[in-house]
């Protein structure tokens, strides 16, 4: 009875993890739409995040204070969620939603080199594989879309950032409701922003949105922002972070999809791109089913 209900309850966060991930898609069509720079979209975005949660927080007379040192913890690690989001948009005004999401794709490899690191675990053979092959895709897109250099490189240390302080959560999900955890993070982003801000541009940094932007930033900043991240971090209770990674890398596919019937930007793509395409996405869906095969040998 224990075994089947800890299945259900895993099943039921892989799926919630999925329409997460769905919503993540989404992101990069709204960054695309959106006109303002990348670090104001951020700023905007996390700004409506941090709100929202606190009026659900008092609507529903949730309790959301930790101590002074967790504050600390979860505010600094706002500062990578805040450079992992900048990068991110920085990367598909530099480039291509398509390439953008490939790129976010190297979070698999991050991962599976940081998470035995800072958690002191064994590092799996088969997960450095599956980053290796991904990173292969990746230099296969980078040697055939030298174009979007500039792109490329800031899509992969955002994946740097993302995968970073997805360890975190999952470490902090242990002792921490999602929404408390989402809450301070996204807090700690819209600190650390509004500080670069006036530090780079003073008040003329923070750039007013047009008329047009208001509806997307809105949309980013409740459903794809404070509702998809308190998903993404609850699920990290029954999931690990390499494998929360893993089905993150579904969101290329859902991007891509997207960006083709928003932009028709897959018509700008070289063969490389989709080489290098279907080698990051063939590693992420055959993955789990070579997990599967090594799990039962090691049985026999």
């Amino acid at each position: 009875m224990t075994v089947s209900n800890n299945n259900a309850g895993i099943n039921k966060n892989l799926l919630i993890l999925h329409f997460t991930v769905f919503v993540w898609g989404f992101t990069g069509i709204l960054g695309r739409l959106i006109s303002i720079s990348a670090v104001n979209l951020v700023w905007y975005r996390v700004l409506i995040a941090s709100l929202s949660l606190f009026l659900y927080f008092k609507f529903n007379k949730t309790a959301f204070k930790v101590t002074a040192k967790t504050a600390l913890k979860l505010l600094l690690t706002g500062a990578l969620v805040g450079g992992h989001w900048i990068l991110f948009f920085a990367s598909i005004k530099l480039s291509t939603v398509p390439v953008t999401l490939v790129c976010l794709s190297s979070i698999t490899l991050f991962t599976a080199i940081f998470e035995p690191l800072i958690n002191k675990k064994r590092i799996s053979r088969m997960e450095i594989l599956a980053g290796i092959l991904i990173i292969t895709g990746i230099i296969l897109i980078f040697k055939f879309e030298t174009q979007y250099t500039k792109g490329i490189i800031a899509g992969l240390i955002s994946a740097v950032l993302a995968s970073l302080f997805a360890i975190i959560n999952s470490r902090q999900v242990k002792h921490h409701q999602a929404p408390v955890i989402a809450f301070y993070e996204l807090s700690g982003a819209l600190l650390w922003i509004t500080i670069y801000l006036f530090a780079t541009a003073g008040t003329a940094g923070f750039l007013i949105p047009k008329a047009a932007d208001l509806g997307y930033l809105f949309l980013l900043g409740t459903v794809c922002t404070s509702l998809a991240y308190v998903a993404g971090v609850s699920v990290m209770r029954e999931l690990s972070a390499f494998r929360v990674a893993l089905i993150t890398n579904l969101e290329p596919v859902y991007g891509i999809i997207m960006a083709f019937l928003f932009f028709g930007d897959m018509n700008k793509m070289s063969v490389g791109f989709w080489v290098g395409s279907v080698i990051i996405l063939s590693t992420i869906f055959l993955f789990p089913v070579a997990q599967k095969q090594v799990a039962k040998r090691r049985k026999l």
